[in-house]
C-alpha cells in the first residue's frame, strides 16, 4: 500500500492490515482492518481535533477494530499516531472474527471469506 505526499513522491504505509497498534496519545489498542493512502474523511471530523494535535491529511489514516480498558469501537487514526503494539495479546473487538481467521505471530490473518 503507497500513497503519494504533496511532492508526490512514493510513501509507503508503515501498518498493514492485521496489524496489532497502539495509540501514540491515548490509551487504546487495535486492529487495522482497512488503510486510506491519504485522508479520507469528513472535514468536520479532522476540525473536531483539537490544532495542536490535529495530524496533517497527507499520511495514510487507519481503520481500528479498537479497544480501551471500557469498550470496544472502531477508530480511523492518522499514521504518525500509531506504534505498533508488541504485548502479543488478542483484540476483544466483536468484529475481528468476521475479518479475521486467526491470529499468528502476535499478527490476525485476514480471512478469505468474510462473514456476516
Amino acid at each position: 500500500m503507497s500513497t503519494f505526499s504533496k511532492d508526490r513522491t512514493l510513501k509507503a504505509a508503515k501498518f498493514a492490515i492485521g496489524q496489532i497498534v497502539k495509540h501514540r496519545i491515548y490509551p487504546f489498542r487495535g486492529v487495522i482492518y482497512d488503510v486510506d493512502p491519504t485522508f479520507n474523511n469528513t472535514d468536520e471530523w479532522w476540525e473536531s481535533i483539537p490544532e495542536n494535535v490535529r495530524p496533517k491529511k497527507d499520511q495514510p489514516f487507519y481503520h481500528l477494530f479498537a479497544e480501551n480498558e471500557q469498550t470496544t469501537y472502531e477508530a480511523y487514526v492518522s499514521e504518525q499516531n500509531l506504534l505498533d503494539d508488541d504485548s502479543g495479546k488478542p483484540v476483544s473487538h466483536p468484529a475481528v472474527k468476521n475479518y479475521f481467521s486467526e491470529m499468528r505471530d502476535g499478527r490476525y490473518i485476514y480471512s478469505n471469506r468474510l462473514q456476516s
